[in-house]
């Protein structure tokens, strides 16, 4: 198996977060890219976030990824996440 590519990941969880807010009606939103904030630009909930790490983890067939690590800092939830944050900690858990 190959090793995937950072470019390779953030394709593929640009497109799970337009599968997710597909449906939404999200005022201008342009496009998704790594500058992305998940809260801010997709109004993200707490019920949003688990349900985008399920979908990661579908995406990318791999259970248990630290994720506490991407999204709590200091024993609190991070206030903001963007795109290329999701692509870093991927890139750090999935590749060997």
């Amino acid at each position: 198996m190959s090793a995937i590519t950072t470019e390779a990941i953030q394709v593929k969880v640009i497109n799970v977060l337009q599968d997710m807010t597909a449906d939404w009606d999200l005022e201008d939103l342009n496009e998704i890219g790594a500058e992305t904030k998940l809260m801010e630009d997709l109004a993200f909930e707490s019920l949003d976030v688990v349900q985008f790490v399920v979908a990661l983890e579908k995406e990318f067939d791999r259970k248990n990824l630290p994720f506490q690590n991407l999204f709590m800092r200091d024993g609190d939830y991070v206030d903001e996440i963007e795109v290329k944050e999701v692509v870093e900690f991927l890139n750090k858990n999935i590749t060997p």
